[in-house]
């Protein structure tokens, strides 16, 4: 498929720009690269992440080195039972000098936010995230604030703990466009960090390599990949074939399509391209399907996962040519 000059030069000088963000991150967090790749390209596809892992393997270092690899203004929130909805959003308050009401704004009005176990604080607090995540806005007092590009949520859950905790609705989880894992590092990986972090963290000397208006394009640019109608017909078909899977209580909703299509619009830019391959489809399509799917009982007591139905659908989905 041929493009025009300045499309295929304006491509490419986006994929160097992705390429030196994941290095960045590779300065400071041992992660796999694919790892570090797909958290960019959410942030590219202007979506959110769920970091799901265990405790102590780089999730906060990560997001601390993406917003500081753009650049942008950073926020962190640890989610705790008596956290209030007005705690993350902001609050109203009376300003006796002009006699009015004056708005604090809260820790959501940022490039990036941080939300710490998210599946700590109430149900109540967590829809508070809602309006921010889907419209990029937040609401208090009938009065609409409008939040800056870019604009990303990631929080981070621990796998195994689950005393205490609020499971996120499937409305709310359906909103995270990807849920990925950090994981441990290779031995030798994990030696170099030991001496990294207790002699000199790289996180304290880590230079930005773009900035925020690097980050809007990259966005607008992803969203102008040419897309052929089989490809988006493909991805309905694998959404429809999550919906008829009998082990499956709930499949894949629509918005999951346009997510799993902003993906693989990033990953196509990633590559250099200005048009989308099947394959970038099939590499975003566990990363941001398998949360939102709802098993049946049944497939739970058998040990089946989300990944695993979303492996087998890629598998035995035709794939257009």
């Amino acid at each position: 498929m041929s493009e025009p000059g300045s499309q295929r030069v304006e491509a490419v000088a986006a994929a160097d720009t992705i390429r030196a963000i994941v290095d960045n991150l590779a300065r400071v967090v041992h992660a796999p690269e694919e790892t570090l790749r797909l958290c960019v390209l959410c942030l590219v596809g202007e979506g959110h992440l769920i970091l799901e892992d265990f405790p102590g393997v780089g999730k906060t270092m990560l997001a601390k080195a993406l917003a500081r690899s753009l650049d942008v203004s950073f926020s962190r929130m640890q989610f705790t039972p008596d956290l209030l909805p007005s705690d993350v959003t902001g609050v109203n308050v009376f300003n006796q000098r002009s006699n009015e009401f004056e708005f604090r704004p809260g820790p959501v009005f940022a490039n990036l936010l941080l939300v710490d176990e998210i599946n700590r604080a109430s149900p109540k607090t967590q829809a508070a995230l809602l309006e921010c995540m889907q419209e990029q806005q937040v609401t208090t007092d009938g009065v609409t604030n409008e939040l800056d590009r870019p604009f990303m949520v990631m929080a981070t859950q621990n796998p195994i703990e689950y005393e205490g905790t609020y499971p996120l609705p499937e409305a709310q989880l359906d909103r995270f466009t990807m849920r990925i894992a950090i994981g441990y590092p290779p031995l030798a990986e994990e030696a170099k960090m030991l001496t990294e972090q207790t002699a000199d963290p790289p996180l304290d000397a880590l230079e930005p390599v773009a900035n925020a208006a690097d980050a809007i394009a990259l966005a607008d640019e992803a969203k102008a990949i040419f897309v052929e109608e089989s490809l988006n017909r493909y991805v309905v078909a694998l959404l429809r074939a999550t919906r008829g899977d009998s082990r499956l209580y709930l499949g894949a909703s629509p918005r999951a399509g346009i997510a799993m299509l902003r993906v693989a619009k990033a990953r196509a830019l990633a590559d250099g391209r200005g048009f989308l391959e099947p394959d970038d489809v099939k590499a975003v399509a566990v990363p941001v399907l398998a949360h939102r799917l709802i098993l049946a009982p049944e497939a739970r007591s058998t040990g089946v996962s989300g990944e695993q139905v979303v492996q087998e659908t890629l598998d035995k989905t035709p794939v257009p040519v």
